[in-house]
């Protein structure tokens, strides 16, 4: 739906409310001001959100303990033309990482358990796949573990639904292989977050949501922020998610309703943000050590270097020396970004799919710290680029080898693929066996690559056929990105 009503956008002067939350934080208070070119200039980087009717961002600057900028940009609420403040609560999906992890160093800490340990010690549901995984391995994405949001997807969950840490849970546990033996390699994971929320519950008897509240964001004041639990539960001053209407000025709602945390879910404010980032100086919480430990790189067992922490990027921007992690989950965007030996640090929050606020918080820094800055290096793009294969055409009888229906334990679905124009489609059954079957309509169309395999075009999602001596295989293996290997063997079902 289209809103045309005029954004009514509102700047918090200073000192308001919110500095004086945040200063009561901060080591030396006072006065939050910039020079009006800079006020100007960080206008510009949100002016499209200025645009009525649009959702936006809320942004918060600190630098040395004081907070400099507080500001809202665009609506909170389409429906009711509220507009996004610096109070504005949001969900700041992945960018919630690194809470679980603090959570997990603190019980560390308080002798409850080691990163070292094996992660079955508490969560014997994971199967035994003859190698140790480590809750270290979960904490900087080594474990090898299949990524649960894909195999949410591939079993036909659609992010609408509400999903529980039982389902989720549920799921991992049928997985029958791994991605890559664990210490091996690294590839960002939800499962390894997801699991040591798992873990916090079954070390300290409480909720992951509870541990941290208790632990974390009581302690420093962050007295609006939270792990969403329930898909029911209501969170004042919340801004709401949308997703851009292609070729149109409306949006459309785009709110997760999954409950399971520690991959995400936590939901939060600027100022409560620039609450958590004015820790790692102030060693509040943790003390130094634990601080130390909570932005140590990983390293695989080859002894190289990661430029992932725990639940942390560390790297650089322009020659200066970051850590900063981001967040994506429905329509909601985040980025906390700090620049450790400057002490300055930028949050932005987001409540539009399109937003970036990744760039946005790259080109605040540079406002302030260009002097700074390595001016000859740019950025490196850390994005994953897709490179797909030529199709090559087959012909109908040949393509018709590969008709048929397939189901995956791991799963617990069953897929059909059909030849269309030239192409397979892939879709799943909407009922078992001895039901009415009915095709999936969102069915992906695969293109032939060679060698007997079959690629979705933009995505890393693969279907690998393997030849034997009487012909074709009777299974394939689906490669999707951040889960691998998974089996799908022909069944008679239905015929």
């Amino acid at each position: 739906m289209h809103f045309s009503r005029r954004s009514s956008l509102q700047r918090f002067p200073i000192p308001s409310l919110l500095a004086i939350a945040l200063f009561s934080c901060f080591a030396a208070p006072s006065e939050a001001q910039i020079e009006a070119d800079k006020s100007a200039a960080i206008d510009k980087v949100f002016s499209e959100y200025t645009k009525p009717g649009s959702p936006g961002c809320a942004i918060a600057i600190a630098r040395g303990g004081k907070l400099l900028y507080a500001k809202g940009y665009g609506l909170a609420n389409l429906e009711e033309n509220l507009p996004i403040t610096p109070d504005s609560v949001f969900d700041i999906g992945s960018t919630s990482k690194q809470f679980t992890a603090a959570s997990i160093l603190l019980l560390e800490k308080q002798g409850k358990l080691s990163v070292s340990d094996d992660i079955r010690k508490y969560v014997p549901e994971i199967p035994d796949y003859g190698k140790k995984i480590t809750i270290l391995n979960l904490l900087n994405h080594t474990s090898g573990l299949r990524d649960y949001l894909t195999l949410f997807e591939l079993a036909g969950i659609n992010i609408d639904n509400v999903t529980t840490d039982e389902e989720a849970l549920a799921l991992i546990s049928r997985q029958k292989a791994l991605n890559f033996d664990p210490g091996t390699d690294w590839l960002y994971s939800n499962t390894g977050f997801f699991l040591l929320s798992v873990i916090v519950k079954r070390v300290s008897g409480q909720s992951l949501r509870d541990f941290a509240d208790a632990n974390i964001f009581r302690t420093l004041g962050m007295s609006h922020t939270l792990y969403r639990t329930s898909h029911t539960l209501l969170i004042p001053n919340r801004a709401l998610a949308y997703d851009p209407v292609p070729k149109s000025d409306g949006y459309t709602l785009d709110v997760s309703y999954f409950e399971q945390t520690g991959d995400g879910a936590v939901h939060t404010t600027v100022g409560d943000m620039l609450k958590w980032d004015e820790n790692f100086y102030s060693a509040t919480i943790g003390g130094r050590p634990f601080l130390a430990e909570l932005q140590q790189p990983g390293a695989l067992n080859s002894g190289k270097l990661l430029d992932y922490a725990k639940g942390l990027f560390i790297g650089d921007f322009r020659g200066l020396p970051t850590v900063r992690h981001g967040g994506s989950w429905g329509g909601y965007r985040a980025e906390l970004l700090r620049f450790p030996q400057q002490h300055f640090s930028v949050v932005c929050l987001c409540n539009r799919s399109d937003a970036d606020p990744e760039k946005r918080a790259d080109k605040i820094a540079e406002l302030f710290l260009s002097s700074l800055m390595n001016n000859d290096a740019m950025k490196k793009d850390d994005s994953e680029e897709i490179h797909n294969h030529p199709e090559i055409a087959l012909p109908a009888a040949e393509l018709a080898q590969y008709s048929g229906e397939y189901a995956s334990g791991e799963l617990g679905v069953t897929f059909q693929l059909r030849p269309s124009d030239g192409k397979l489609k892939f879709a799943a059954i909407l009922a078992g066996c001895g039901a009415p079957r009915s095709f999936d309509s969102q069915a992906k169309v695969f293109t032939y690559v060679g060698h007997g395999e079959f690629e979705f075009a933009g995505s890393e999602m693969r279907l690998r056929f393997e030849k034997i001596k009487s012909g074709l295989s009777q299974n394939f293996i689906l490669d999707a990105g951040r889960t691998k290997g998974i089996l799908f063997a022909r069944t008679d079902c239905g015929h």
